[in-house]
């Protein structure tokens, strides 16, 4: 099983570029095991971030990428038929609960709220996980930590997170970067020179004030990453930007005007 865990284990440095204090204090939260959310728009670097501080943690890092049909089983468990008969198998919180992994559930908003209370018990000074259909408690494995992530901008009555979950957590707000620090991470990540990297972070500002004026969400650093990267393999930078930062984010004619406008401006 060890080699089985260690197949979670971060080998190679990620590449994150800290704005503040946040690895200090996601340590220091890990230190006193506090299970952790992360809030902030999509494509911002949350889950780099984990990925970053597990690597620097030493601790496997099991990734759940959350969706309206997961249900509870696909967290703690089931049974399974095979040729020998029935037999068990954990889910990924399971495991992580077992080994001393860091669980992080991504998006987590995005689950039914009847399968995210079976996270309650890991989060509080229990630190269980039952198995019901099993007829097993899991006692947390002193290493391991809750993490989730999810984007506020995306809260409503129907997907939102309960009081009564939200408070069992310590929680670190992620934004876009400043210009500068976002400039320089398009530029190590993109694979482009820091003109071009200025530019594509000036053209995704301009989107992010439009942001509840037409748009749903703004341009990610992802989605600039992605930009620059096909600059950097030769693609012609407008036809780059249109792909990558303005047809994914709208539909809408005249916002796609607007933003081809902006790419132009600068490109």
């Amino acid at each position: 099983m060890s080699e089985f865990i260690d197949s979670y284990r971060i080998k190679k440095e990620p590449y994150y570029r800290p704005v503040a204090d946040e690895v200090e204090l996601f340590e220091a939260a890990y230190a006193v095991r506090m299970p952790m959310m992360m809030k902030g728009p999509t494509g911002c670097g949350k889950t780099r971030f984990i990925e970053y501080v597990a690597w620097r943690l030493k601790r496997p890092l099991i990734t759940v990428a959350c969706n309206e049909d997961m249900t509870a089983s696909d967290l703690v468990g089931r049974f399974l038929l095979d040729a020998s008969g029935t037999r068990w198998q954990d889910g990924p919180l399971a495991i992580a609960a077992r080994h001393g992994a860091i669980c992080y559930l991504d998006e987590v908003v995005e689950a039914r709220q009847d399968t995210t209370v079976v996270i309650h018990p890991l989060t509080d000074n229990r630190r269980v996980l039952p198995l019901d259909k099993k007829g097993e408690l899991i006692q947390a494995h002193p290493d391991f930590q809750l993490v989730i992530s999810y984007n506020p901008g995306y809260q409503s009555l129907m997907k939102d997170l309960k009081q009564s979950t939200k408070q069992r957590f310590g929680a670190l707000d992620f934004n876009y970067p400043e210009h500068t620090i976002e400039t320089e991470i398009v530029v190590h990540e993109g694979g482009v020179t820091a003109a071009v990297a200025d530019k594509l972070v000036s053209i995704a500002e301009r989107a992010r004030n439009l942001k509840g004026h037409g748009l749903d969400e703004g341009i990610s650093t992802r989605m600039l990453v992605y930009a620059a990267s096909l600059i950097a393999k030769g693609v012609e930078s407008r036809n780059a930007c249109r792909m990558t930062l303005v047809r994914p984010i709208t539909d809408d004619p005249d916002m796609r005007d607007a933003l081809d406008a902006a790419v132009t401006t600068y490109f």
